[in-house]
């Protein structure tokens, strides 16, 4: 399928993993149409070395900041997709290292009416600094940097034994998902009222779910290389799960407060 993408990520004070994300998206084998980087606040290390990429970089990227106050990943991220020009959007973490064929597996799976989620493997916690020192971007099933090998099999052809269906997996991971704009406007985007870690994708993709939109797994391709780190405060954990469950419970689509505040 021809569309144009955006490879959109979201990144906070950690440039040294944002480098080997970029590179491994500078590396694919079908170039997104853009690259958004969504920044809830981080300081000038993360601009210089975004600016660094832009110079090489053979599409446009573009550097999407909001001040620091505390972890408004949904309003950053809103802010993000109302500027893309692309159809689709192929949304990652800063954290996730690419696979060469990340997007083309993305790309080519894509359907309308239904989002995408793939595999992440997780590198292993103490291989990171090694990772990092080397800029390593390639892993196969054979790394001994990384856990879950069986995810890192790239096979897509496999992928279509995994069927379209309804309803949120418990594979989902908010770090490895794509879909169609409109889909997303269509329902307001990311719910705002979310604020801290936690539940901000699922709730997203329940919204679509509720709004017609269906699922499919990509397993065996589409598959990101996660860098471990400490995991967030999960101080607005239950705050966010309450806001969840509401949307679960009421089968709301379109949210109030989201991406129609800067389209």
């Amino acid at each position: 399928m021809n569309i144009n993408t955006a490879l959109l990520l979201s990144t906070y004070n950690w440039p040294e993993a944002l480098e080997l994300v970029l590179k491994s998206a500078m590396s694919q084998t079908v170039l997104p149409s853009e690259i958004l980087i969504a920044d809830d606040g981080s300081r000038q290390e993360t601009k210089s070395l975004i600016d660094e990429f832009k110079k090489t970089c053979k599409v446009p990227i573009h550097h999407i900041w909001q001040e620091d106050l505390g972890f408004r990943k949904s309003k950053i991220l809103n802010k993000a997709i109302a500027e893309a020009s692309s159809e689709y959007i192929i949304q990652i973490d800063g954290d996730c290292i690419l696979h060469k064929n990340f997007i083309e597996d993305h790309v080519n799976s894509s359907q309308k009416g239904v989002y995408l989620y793939g595999s992440r493997v997780n590198i292993l916690p103490p291989f990171v600094a090694d990772v990092i020192r080397k800029k390593q971007i390639k892993f196969t099933f054979f790394s001994k940097e990384i856990k879950n090998k069986s995810r890192s099999i790239h096979i897509p052809i496999l992928s279509n034994f995994y069927k379209i269906h309804e309803g949120v997996s418990k594979k989902f991971r908010g770090c490895n998902v794509s879909f169609w704009r409109n889909d997303f406007i269509a329902i307001n985007g990311y719910n705002e009222d979310f604020e801290g870690w936690g539940r901000e994708d699922s709730d997203l993709v329940i919204r679509m779910g509720n709004n017609g939109v269906k699922s499919k797994r990509i397993r065996y391709a589409g598959i990101v290389f996660h860098i471990h780190h400490k995991i967030n405060s999960k101080e607005n954990f239950e705050l966010n799960d309450k806001i969840q469950s509401e949307t679960i419970l009421k089968k709301y689509t379109r949210i109030e407060k989201g991406i129609n505040q800067y389209l």
